[in-house]
């Protein structure tokens, strides 16, 4: 047995453990030494910032090497650096003091002047490079591997609805039957909210500050009394790092648009665990079919089933995922007085939040990869549901003027069986129906009582095409 299955087989979170091989993308983001990257960019790039920064640039003249340095740490730390900061860690027990220390020392390699090396992280309380650490963290966590997921699962449902725009459905409200529906545009309803989420999320601009130990820029007015430290602060983290700047904080940056972010996904989450229960159910009554595929079991006793395992697995992650983003909203919007360090170990989950969200996309995406409607079943069901066109004659009966409409449809249709015949009666017994009207109403079939559901797909897919980016 190798190393690396010896690592999964013993790790304790199942995101490292069992899931790990699906999940890879997101360790040069979420893990330690992803924290450790984002935390040195921030410090060379505040370096690489007031070096600048008129006002501050004659104290700070960065040599050739010593930019060379700062610009490559800010673009991607070597993966030296990562165990040398955990190193330097274990005698500061400070883990940002580390990354100051590291810096400090590949600063001196290339001759850095002491000058130089008092500027690192100047005017800076840990949290000033935790929060833009961990935002940038986001920032390309969500760009780079949750919309893209989000976007395949969306992609997907976007063909199912396309391929199923036209195709009768029964539906079932409270659990009976009801108006007929098409099953593109049952889709369509969940694609259209998952969507609007999914937007929400690519728009949403995360916050951060620079702003010195209870965010009031003490320590930079000390030091530079005639500096606008909060417009050099914004360009900072706005133009150089590309995110926003959140003006009024204590100590620690708010966590406000990290919490924002994390009850999108949750709300995203949520609209899908009602998607995967609905696919369950419709899997359930034959109108879906699951394709098999050679060697795999369903049941270690039933040898017949084909389980709709890649929904429930959705399912399980989803409601998993959506328990730590509730509990980011409880207790990161919350800090006591001007700073208490309980967000500290609250943050470093988020690589578990996300990894069960996108865990949660892949087998969905894997799930609907294997699905195909059955039309046979489909319509069926419609076929032996005629009560269904109660509505449809008992409208019609009222555009005419009969006033008992709904009292005769109840009195013909609740609680029974309803054949075509029985519903001909009714017509036929409706003297203030003109006579081509009964024709048409004796004619429709529940398979044709379909409202506008199509073009409401249209709708949908057209509005897309003018929301994608």
């Amino acid at each position: 047995m190798n190393r690396h299955d010896t690592d999964q087989l013993f790790a304790i979170s199942a995101v490292d453990g069992r899931y790990r091989p699906k999940l890879e993308a997101l360790a040069p983001h979420l893990s330690e030494a992803g924290l450790i990257r984002y935390r040195l960019r921030v410090e060379a790039e505040w370096l690489l910032h007031l070096a600048q920064t008129e006002g501050v640039q004659q104290d700070l003249r960065l040599s050739p090497p010593v930019q060379e340095v700062l610009e490559t740490l800010a673009a991607q730390a070597p993966a030296t650096a990562f165990q040398r900061v955990k190193d330097l860690e274990k005698t500061t027990n400070h883990d940002v003091k580390a990354v100051e220390y590291y810096l400090r020392e590949a600063l001196e390699e290339v001759g850095a002047e002491a000058q130089v090396l008092a500027f690192i992280h100047f005017a800076c309380t840990s949290e000033d490079i935790n929060n833009l650490a961990y935002a940038l963290m986001l920032h390309h966590t969500r760009h780079h591997i949750l919309l893209p997921e989000m976007d395949k699962v969306l992609q997907k449902l976007d063909e199912m609805i396309l391929s199923y725009r036209d195709l009768p459905m029964l539906s079932r409200t409270h659990g009976q039957t009801a108006s007929p529906t098409t099953l593109g545009k049952e889709l369509a309803v969940f694609a259209h909210r998952l969507s609007k989420q999914r937007d929400k999320l690519a728009a949403l601009r995360l916050e951060g500050k620079m702003s010195g130990a209870v965010g009031n820029y003490n320590a930079h007015l000390a030091a530079y009394p005639d500096l606008p430290w909060i417009t050099i602060a914004k360009q900072f983290i706005e133009e150089r790092l590309g995110l926003k700047q959140n003006l009024l904080t204590t100590q620690i940056e708010n966590h406000d648009s990290m919490v924002e972010l994390c009850s999108i996904v949750r709300t995203f989450n949520t609209i899908l665990i009602g998607f995967c229960r609905d696919m369950w159910s419709y899997i359930s009554i034959d109108y879906f079919k699951q394709e098999t595929k050679a060697g795999e079991v369903g049941s270690s006793t039933m040898p017949h089933k084909v389980n709709p395992i890649d929904f429930e697995n959705a399912e399980g992650n989803l409601g998993f995922a959506n328990t730590m983003a509730q509990h980011y909203a409880d207790k990161l919007l919350i800090s006591r007085w001007q700073r208490d360090l309980s967000d500290s170990t609250v943050q470093r989950t988020l690589g578990t939040f996300v990894g069960h969200s996108i865990l949660a996309y892949q087998s969905l995406h894997k799930g609907l990869g294997k699905v195909r409607a059955n039309p046979e079943a489909l319509a069926e069901d419609l076929d032996k549901a005629h009560e269904v066109l109660g509505e449809a004659i008992q409208t019609c009966m009222r555009r005419y003027g009969v006033m008992d409409a709904y009292e005769r449809l109840k009195a013909a249709t609740r609680g029974q069986k309803v054949t075509a015949e029985d519903l001909r009666r009714v017509i036929e017994d409706c003297s203030a129906l003109p006579a081509s009207e009964k024709q048409r109403l004796a004619a429709l079939l529940p398979s044709q009582y379909l409202g506008c559901a199509a073009h409401l797909v249209d709708a949908y897919r057209k509005g897309r095409e003018h929301a994608a980016p």
